[in-house]
């Protein structure tokens, strides 16, 4: 039985089952993984992700900071360069090991279905509450420190955050594996910010021959990452908020598109994919429009901060746009976000 009487206009709430958790993600099936096996030519591979120490600083995202790494220790001691025969006298290892701690949703990502939720009336009584995709709810299925209940974590109310249902490990055990397509907007666009509604998708989708198949991975560049790159870990964030193409996330057309497209992920090499802040419009609204409509509404997810410039090049030497693309993020439990180290393979 489905947890909402009502789903959002314009949702695919309960299409692949009143306990979904993957949402689009469930296009991505045995079909998909041949058709980007048979996008593999020449066997040459690209990392798509930027270091992960990277934009530098945090001034694009105030609340997120870059990976910090320490040694693990026993007691006091640091295990860097820890010669074991300080246990035992006749050992000639050297043992290093290390841990981190990371924002997961720093650099190079995929977003998971629990990152943007709203206030929605699923249970048509006109009382809104937080949902997420698939009608889960916040308290019970994405809880954070202040949840009374946290239910199923094991804390006492005061614990961590925990997206106990649509935790990017979902994603992960899928494996995110599947055919990606390459939209390469800096080169139509250039580097000036430049909104990008249906109408220039379109566009540039007619001008390079490419069709998007359901079940695809789109991929967009930018250039945004590979100004983060050339800024050395010091990024200017007057320049970059105002750095290249970005989806527009009012535009009503471009969201229809993506519905009616059929892609399994949306991947950018910018921050947030789409231009935020957001169109100025009047009355109750999404402030990233483009997230609501994704993340909450499809099951859509997101991905930012890919870098795409090696791949978009040889792609255009080529004459190709299709290529297998393998991105899982980290099978770990009830995040919300995760780090991921995309490789194309052509």
């Amino acid at each position: 039985m489905a947890r909402w009487q009502q789903r959002p206009p314009g949702s695919n709430w309960g299409d692949f089952g009143p306990d979904d958790q993957l949402g689009r993600v469930n296009l991505i099936g045995a079909e998909q993984v041949l058709k980007g096996a048979r996008e593999i030519r020449a066997g040459k591979t690209f990392c798509l992700s930027l270091p992960l120490d990277l934009p530098g600083g945090n001034v694009l995202n105030p609340r997120r900071h870059p990976p910090q790494l320490s040694p693990t220790r026993m007691q006091d001691t640091p295990y860097v360069n820890f010669p074991l025969r300080t246990l035992n006298p006749d050992a000639v290892d050297v043992l290093s090991d290390d841990q981190v701690l990371l924002s997961t949703q720093y650099s190079t990502q995929w977003d998971s279905l629990a990152h943007v939720g709203a206030l929605f009336d699923a249970d048509g009584d006109g009382r809104a509450e937080v949902c997420y995709y698939n009608g889960y709810r916040a308290g019970i299925d994405v809880v954070g420190p202040k949840d009374a209940t946290h239910a199923g974590c094991g804390c006492d109310g005061d614990g961590p955050s925990a997206a106990l249902k649509l935790g990017v490990d979902n994603m992960a055990v899928k494996g995110m594996q599947g055919r990606g397509v390459l939209l390469d907007l800096k080169r139509h666009f250039g580097t000036g910010r430049t909104l990008i509604g249906a109408k220039e998708l379109l566009r540039v989708l007619a001008a390079d021959g490419i069709e998007i198949e359901r079940g695809d991975m789109l991929l967009l560049r930018t250039g945004f990452a590979e100004a983060v790159v050339e800024m050395a870990g010091q990024p200017d964030a007057e320049v970059l908020h105002q750095y290249g193409a970005a989806l527009d996330g009012t535009d009503a057309e471009l969201l229809q598109w993506i519905s009616d497209s059929g892609i399994a992920a949306l991947c950018a090499d910018n921050y947030a994919v789409e231009a935020y802040p957001a169109r100025e419009r009047q009355g109750p609204r999404a402030m990233l429009p483009l997230h609501h409509h994704c993340l909450f509404k499809l099951g859509l997810p997101l991905a930012e901060l890919w870098y795409l410039k090696d791949l978009a090049e040889w792609l255009h030497a080529n004459g190709r746009h299709r290529f297998m693309l393998t991105a899982p993020p980290l099978r770990l439990p009830h995040a919300i976000g995760s780090p991921v180290t995309p490789i194309a393979t052509v």
